[in-house]
């Protein structure tokens, strides 16, 4: 199959790719040979159809395959990735990037991979780069750096050269609004491939899928999250407003549904906490959360949502046995000033290279 016509009348047909199939065509995306309309016709016949988990896993297994590799696999077999796949809208704080953060200062091998972000004020990048952070280093620096901080960010684009021949598609379909299965591979096509993983999703209806479908790469652990903050809403991440949803794989594939808050000892906040601003302000806001600022702008509800997030990427490496420890955990991190320790290093670490 030298083209991607045969499986796009079948996608328009109703019909699902088997693995094979589909990690075929997922090669074929990134041949410059193949036309950019054809790539669009196929991307928008998958879904119109509704990718599934299978479909979903063979794309994500092809393009970690095709990713440089930073050859950092003693970090990944403990590490863990943290982050959503976007999209959601809401303009919320950097909740999953200071979760790595933390996670990182608790010991906890942090190997983040993602882009900057089109629709935010202040995405994860920006945050970084104003704390100090290089998003383009040497191969060499992410292992020092892990071995530093236990945290390192894969810029994406310098980690998927084959995504440059994708990318006209994915835009043209962007400009109409159309989501593909792209919107959801950023964060499952980490090129250091950890072995766990925290991942939010923009809609309720992946949670599911995408658990299936980390449980087919092989990972450990991890769990799949989605948010409701207020009705008609959606959010990438756990939080203390509203409701949260979550399927665990690999060690955690017994934890499903609606995760409680009274289970880590959290109580219910407004949605309003959640809110970040600029990069400034984002950046105030995590210096007096670090310095244990409570007279400060960052509100209770968002702290208790930031450690929510962080008791979930503890157990999901499996430090802790049940949220709450994780809770208490995160918790001690920050109050014992870690996590402004950890980031005065940061500045050090990266002021070097």
């Amino acid at each position: 199959m030298e083209n991607l016509l045969e499986s796009t009348e079948k996608l328009k047909n109703g019909l699902s790719l088997p693995s094979e199939e589909a990690e075929r065509t997922a090669e074929l995306l990134g041949y410059d040979s193949i036309s950019d309309a054809e790539k669009i016709n196929f991307l928008k016949a998958l879904a119109l159809k509704g990718e599934t988990a299978e479909e979903v896993s063979a794309f994500a297994s092809v393009f970690r395959q095709l990713a440089i590799d930073p050859e950092v696999s003693d970090f990944a077999e403990r590490g863990i990735d943290v982050c959503g796949t976007g999209g959601d809208g809401f303009g919320t704080f950097n909740i999953s990037t200071t979760v790595g953060f933390i996670l990182a200062a608790g010991g906890v091998p942090v190997l983040k991979h993602g882009n900057r972000s089109i629709t935010s004020k202040c995405g994860s990048a920006d945050l970084m780069e104003a704390l100090g952070i290089q998003l383009m280093v040497d191969l060499s620096v992410h292992r020092r750096a892990l071995e530093a901080l236990n945290f390192t960010f894969f810029f994406a684009p310098a980690f998927h050269p084959v995504f440059k021949a994708i990318m006209p598609a994915r835009k043209a379909l962007a400009a109409e609004g159309q989501k593909t299965i792209f919107n959801l591979l950023g964060p499952m096509i980490n090129p250091a491939q950890p072995k766990h993983q925290l991942m939010g999703v923009y809609s309720k209806s992946w949670v599911g899928p995408i658990a299936e479908a980390m449980g087919a790469l092989g990972l450990n652990g991890g769990l799949i999250v989605h948010g409701v903050p207020v009705p008609n809403s959606a959010l990438d991440e756990l939080s203390c407003a509203g409701v949260n949803y979550h399927k665990g794989f690999g060690a955690l594939s017994d934890h499903s549904g609606i995760l409680e808050l009274v289970t880590a000892g959290l109580a219910e906040c407004d949605a309003e906490d959640l809110k970040g601003g600029s990069v400034d302000e984002n950046v105030a806001l995590l210096m007096d959360f670090a310095e244990n600022n409570n007279d400060a702008g960052i509100k209770q509800g968002l702290r208790d949502s930031i450690y929510l997030n962080v008791a979930a990427g503890f157990l999901s490496v499996g430090k802790v046995g049940t949220l709450s420890e994780g809770v208490d955990l995160a918790k001690a991190i920050v109050e014992e000033g870690k996590l402004l320790e950890w980031l005065n290093k940061v500045k050090v670490f990266y002021s070097k290279i």
